[in-house]
């Protein structure tokens, strides 16, 4: 339909209403902004305030209509540039054309390591970016994203990550810029400034601390003031006061008791008050009810919205136009008072004159897709940078261009994963096509392996429980009474954790239960079971074969059986919730087990045929995907033993976004190369490392433990009161943050800091002197650590205060120089003062953490 017709339709929908006259002053470009916000303020209807404060996905189709009074933006996904381009204009020319007032929208998405749309580059997830530690190279790359971005007419996006990695258990480390507050501020600070710069309000996220106990996503924030000011809020803090961001997204998760949505002292105080934040504030999507469904501190959805509001929350982020119904009878009501509405309508519409949407609210089409090709290059080069050599014993790496036959072994050398929040590239390179194009006249041979996720029990599958299975829900824990809902359920892999299996239930009170047949797939021997946080009973033909009917722990319970092929039997499980968070699943292992040992024996069979072997070894997480193992999932431990076993050469290349043990297999191995998730252009740089083309220099934002019981682990901490060390088990880490090998040896010389004395207001400059000692030329990153040595409170026992990447050729030696001053050395006193207090502070610069080459003192007066 025609912009007109559009136009047409909607006067026809709606006789009573008429755009606004075109003389008035908020139309005027020329008139100031906070003018024109005023003038369209006071035109506006409540419910027309209320939509400017709903942001959501596109789920309009072609049915307007729903959105006459227009709406904060919309989230535009799924389609290619062109087509992207072609749906905001049409969506502006709706909003322009043909509401009431012509509010344009702002349309927004996901850009985390590019935009999250097919056609836009895929560049490094953003923790390999920080691993490059070079903020000028992220900010090439951010700019690369935000040309790509506003090219396509999105003209917000929900980047960066800026919650510090504190757990490396947490599902979104990948997404982070690492666990240090200097290096997350660093690179969050260089990836926004293009984006503001190119007219793409950045969102940072997810304000704030939202990983907690355990590494879990979105666990309450209990830590104290100090600590958060000193950890978990610099890098916000630097985004608004460096980097420009114009929004903030609010956590998830509860702050000292009070949902992030909701907390006046994170929203209120510490943004506007503090930090003097004019931008607005998003939650982030769904979260703003979650005070009246996870947290209870709100009777219901409305209550939450008004709660939000007036602590400062502005726009409500949420998964579908129809839960507008849930926020607007606080509205309605005048429950939320209207100098609160007006204040976050008021910072809306600022933004969107800000952007010129106004004057300009269509996309221009010259531009799409102009610099792929450079693009392509730039993420080519930023893989090359991120990726982080961790161990190479007695030269394994680089290997040699003349092999004659390599094995390749892991469907990570095949896949191309990008990493979470990703779009899906533009044809990423395989790690196994880019070593295929190494070595065009050797014999490279794959073998899968056992795969990242072999389980011993899956899922039964709907294609052998027939036509599904009969349920019966109860609203009691002993499936008494009449069933209050009835259904077929294909098969039973279910978890309910935010809400009950129907509305009618209550989310931690209900019992479950399903009949029906089982088609056996195989003759033989199976294994069936349940998967689930107990409670529960298993009948085969009438038969009761496991009897679990009480709840204490989680658990797989199975039992062997002998089956027909094709025969039905009767199956019946029962099951009753009384605590809430369940886990159900009918699982079986369908005389599969000995799979995975015969793709081992395979691979091992082809790695005694080749003259060296890569294994490509990866591990699953993500959002909502905490780990509580950091083990190599499935098989692959077995795997990588099994093949060092043959004698034969070995480098595993890990596609991973946070930290892997490694104690059962490390030492077998020759070499172990970090390639993180590398991007489209992954597998080419991941071939130039492993042959030599490229010598390695990613960094670990990251600590690496040995063992899980040593988390959380991190560089950054006050002394202990005791010691570091467990029984049986040292404090130290696997890899330290900062650590990575190069190809070559860099010397460290000549550290001298001048003036050695300055008072508390000056400024010092510490050089230093790093020379390229080895044959080939390669990057070095130096890092600047500093230590108050005593101080009115407990300070980190080292904490980064600088950082450069430096290229040197091979013997060449270059003058590296930091600033010491206030930013430096200033710390929070005992009344949360930031001040720089007199006495000495330890410099230290080295390659990583651990690695401290030189050592000096800085006296403040």
């Amino acid at each position: 339909m025609t912009p007109a017709g559009v136009l047409v339709l909607f006067l026809l929908l709606f006789p009573g209403e008429r755009p606004e006259p075109t003389g008035a002053r908020y139309r005027d470009s020329q008139q100031p902004v906070s003018m024109r916000v005023r003038d369209l303020l006071g035109r506006m209807t409540l419910e027309e305030k209320f939509w400017q404060l709903f942001m959501i996905p596109d789920d309009t189709g072609r049915d307007y209509h729903r959105l006459a009074h227009g709406v904060f933006g919309l989230q535009i996904q799924g389609h290619d540039g062109s087509r992207t381009a072609a749906r905001i204009d049409a969506l502006q020319h709706f909003f322009v054309d043909s509401t009431r007032l012509g509010i344009p929208i702002i349309p927004f998405d996901e850009a985390l390591h590019g935009l999250a749309e097919p056609g836009a580059t895929a560049f490094p997830q953003a923790i390999a970016l920080a691993a490059t530690w070079d903020t000028a190279l992220m900010g090439r790359v951010a700019g690369a994203i935000a040309v790509e971005t506003r090219a396509r007419g999105i003209r917000q996006v929900l980047s960066p990550v800026l919650n510090v990695a504190s757990d490396v258990r947490w599902g979104r480390v990948e997404e982070t810029y690492g666990e240090d507050p200097l290096l997350a501020s660093a690179m969050g600070v260089a990836f926004i400034r293009p984006f503001e710069a190119a007219g793409v309000i950045t969102t940072p996220k997810h304000f704030v601390a939202n990983v907690g106990e355990g590494g879990r996503d979105s666990y309450p924030a209990y830590w104290s003031e100090r600590w958060m000011e000193e950890l978990f809020l610099p890098p916000f803090e630097a985004a608004i006061r460096e980097g420009g961001a114009r929004s903030l997204m609010a956590a998830y998760n509860s702050v000292d008791g009070t949902p992030a949505t909701a907390s006046r002292a994170l929203l209120t105080e510490q943004l506007r008050e503090r930090w003097g934040f004019r931008g607005f504030v998003i939650a982030d999507a769904g979260a703003t009810g979650g005070a009246n469904v996870l947290h209870m501190t709100s009777p219901d959805y409305a209550t939450s919205g008004k709660l939000a509001l007036e602590a400062g929350l502005d726009v409500l982020f949420q998964t579908s136009s129809d839960h507008s119904r849930l926020f607007w009878p606080a509205f309605q009501s005048g429950a939320i008072p209207l100098a609160v509405i007006d204040s976050a309508v008021a910072r809306v519409l600022r933004a969107k004159f800000e952007l010129g949407l106004f004057e300009h609210p269509y996309v221009d089409r010259d531009t799409a897709g102009s610099d792929a090709k450079e693009h392509r290059l730039l993420a080519l080069e930023a893989a090359r940078a991120s990726i982080t050599l961790l161990r190479n014993q007695a030269g394994t790496l680089p290997l040699s261009k003349t092999l004659r036959r390599l094995v390749v072994i892991g469907p990570d050398a095949v896949e191309a994963r990008l990493g979470g929040y990703s779009g899906p590239g533009n044809a990423p390179v395989s790690m196994l096509d880019g070593i295929r194009q190494r070595l065009p006249a050797a014999r490279v041979t794959y073998q899968p392996g056992p795969g990242r996720g072999t389980p011993e029990f899956e899922p039964v599958p709907a294609a052998s429980l027939g036509p599904g299975l009969e349920a019966e829900y109860f609203d009691n824990i002993t499936l008494e009474g009449t069933p209050r809902v009835r259904r077929v359920d294909p098969f039973i892999d279910f978890r309910w954790t935010l809400s009950a299996p129907d509305t009618s239930l209550a989310s931690d009170w209900y019992s479950v239960r399903w009949t029906g047949r089982l088609i056996a797939p195989r003759t033989g021997v199976v294994r069936i079971g349940v998967e689930g946080n107990d409670g529960y009973r298993l009948y085969l033909d009438d038969r009761l074969l496991i009897d679990n009917w009480k709840k204490q722990s989680y658990r797989t319970t199975v039992k062997p059986v002998r089956l027909l092929r094709g025969r039905a039997y009767r199956i019946r499980l029962e099951y009753f919730e009384s605590t809430g968070n369940a886990r159900i699943r009918m699982v079986w292992d369908a005389g599969r087990p000995a799979e995975w040992r015969a793709a081992i024996a395979r691979a091992v069979s082809a790695a005694r045929q080749g003259d060296a072997v890569v294994i490509a070894a990866g591990i699953e997480e993500g959002e909502f995907r905490d780990r509580a193992s950091l083990r190599l999932p499935g098989h692959q431990e077995a795997l990588i033993r099994a093949v060092a076993a043959t004698g034969r050469p070995v480098t595993v290349v890990l596609v991973a976004g946070s930290a892997v043990t490694m104690t059962d297999w490390v030492d077998s191995v020759g070499a172990v190369l970090l390639a993180w998730y590398p991007g489209e252009e992954g597998g080419h740089a991941v071939a130039e490392v492993l042959f030599g083309d490229q010598n390695p220099a990613g960094r670990l934002p990251i600590t690496f433990p040995l063992a899980e019981g040593q988390l959380p682990l991190s560089y950054y901490h006050a002394p202990t009161g005791r010691g570091d060390d467990y029984l049986d088990l040292t404090g130290r880490p696997l890899f330290p943050f900062g650590f990575g090998l190069s190809y070559t040896r860099f010397e460290y010389s000549g550290l001298t800091i001048e003036p050695a004395v300055i008072d508390s207001s000056g400024t010092a400059m510490a050089r230093c002197r790093v020379r390229n000692a080895g044959a080939v030329a390669g990057d070095e990153v130096v890092q600047l650590y500093v230590h108050d040595e005593v101080a009115s409170v407990a300070r980190p026992v080292m904490q980064l205060a600088g950082f450069q990447r430096i290229h040197l050729a091979a013997g060449e030696q270059r003058e590296v120089h930091f600033p010491l001053g206030p930013k430096q050395l200033a710390l929070l006193d005992r009344e949360h003062h930031r001040v720089v207090e007199p006495g000495r502070f330890r410099i230290m610069v080295g390659a990583s953490s651990a690695d401290i080459r030189l050592r000096a003192l800085l006296t403040v007066r």
